[in-house]
């Protein structure tokens, strides 16, 4: 939503600033695999890509033209002092750090959920249950994000919610958005989602069974990742659809806004093959040269995403935070654009 409607900086967590963004699967290992369309499939729902391989989301934009406002930006978050922070992993004696998600098919009983937020939410029944996994767990705090992201994987429908909470009597959420994972459909212009941006979590969340994947396979990750920024501009960019900050685009980067680390960035040499971990590391370095991060959220300065399940080893997760933010560059991917109204891209510019 907008501040006046939605505060901008939501998360209060332990972890204060930050909106937790992860994605946990509570699937095999083996479930993330390319289709053969090109696209990646949601874990555990192996029939459902996520989201067309033309999408947005599925672009490699290695080769865009840097954002004419890429500096100023950059300066905005601090980049030149700050590292990237992998806002997932474990939580010794507590919930591990992420958003979970469930898979169900169409036998799930669905219900209907009382929105704060009503007029930009989805108001359908969504299969909302005892059995749904809530990001920081059941008991997580009243004011913190609690979202519960839900496929169903017999019709391949997205459902999330932002501060989610069920009960058998009645099931609330400040926000609710569906979307059909084989369509490039965007938000209604204007629209927030469970995310302040109005994109989908899904998508942009890693996962540590697709690292490994990666890692074993020698194939890249296909997807950008979902990350935050403190301050952003009262404005949004292809293909966000919600803006939730203030300021202009000249010193703030809207919702929408793609970095990338440079391809200058020496991915060989950024850890010792012998140390545990170091290639999945590396996994996730070429991920974000090639396909980059995208601004979703209001939150901690360089947070990015990744999955509560299965879970983060601690060594990955700390190699992880060892990324300089100040190697990144905001790209223009606006040529990608075939429709305002749609997450389907082009392959090129031009």
């Amino acid at each position: 939503m907008r501040p006046s409607l939605r505060p901008s900086l939501r998360h209060a967590s332990r972890r204060i600033l930050s909106v937790t963004v992860a994605v946990a699967v509570a699937a095999a290992i083996g479930a993330a695999a390319s289709m053969s369309a090109g696209a990646t499939a949601v874990t555990g729902a192996a029939n459902c890509p996520m989201f067309p391989a033309n999408n947005i989301w599925n672009t490699d934009i290695a080769k865009l033209p840097v954002d004419p406002h890429s500096a100023a930006w950059l300066r905005s978050m601090d980049s030149s002092t700050t590292f990237l922070h992998p806002d997932f992993g474990p939580d010794q004696g507590g919930y591990p750090y992420g958003i979970p998600y469930t898979i169900v098919t169409s036998a799930h009983k669905t219900v209907p959920v009382k929105f704060h937020y009503a007029s930009q939410s989805n108001r359908v029944k969504y299969p909302f249950g005892p059995d749904t996994l809530i990001e920081g767990g059941k008991n997580a705090p009243a004011g913190t994000d609690r979202h519960a992201l839900i496929v169903n994987k017999s019709t391949c429908t997205l459902y999330e919610l932002w501060q989610a909470r069920y009960s058998a009597s009645g099931s609330t959420a400040g926000s609710g958005a569906v979307w059909n994972l084989n369509s490039n459909a965007l938000r209604p212009a204007g629209w927030t989602s469970a995310d302040a941006a109005g994109l989908p979590i899904l998508p942009g969340l890693l996962n540590f069974a697709q690292i490994q994947q990666a890692v074993r396979t020698g194939k890249p990750i296909t997807h950008a990742i979902r990350f935050t920024a403190q301050a952003t501009a009262a404005a949004y960019i292809w293909p966000a659809r919600h803006e939730a900050g203030s300021g202009s685009t000249a010193s703030r980067p809207p919702m929408g806004a793609r970095f990338r680390l440079s391809a200058r960035f020496n991915v060989a040499g950024f850890c010792r093959n012998s140390q545990p971990y170091c290639a999945d590391a590396k996994a996730v370095l070429v991920e974000m040269q090639q396909y980059g991060l995208i601004l979703a959220d209001n939150g901690s300065n360089w947070f990015f995403g990744g999955a509560a399940f299965p879970q983060w080893p601690n060594d990955l997760v700390s190699l992880l935070k060892r990324i300089p933010a100040k190697d990144f560059a905001a790209v223009n991917e606006s040529c990608l654009m075939v429709s305002r109204n749609s997450g389907q891209a082009r392959a090129t510019c031009g």
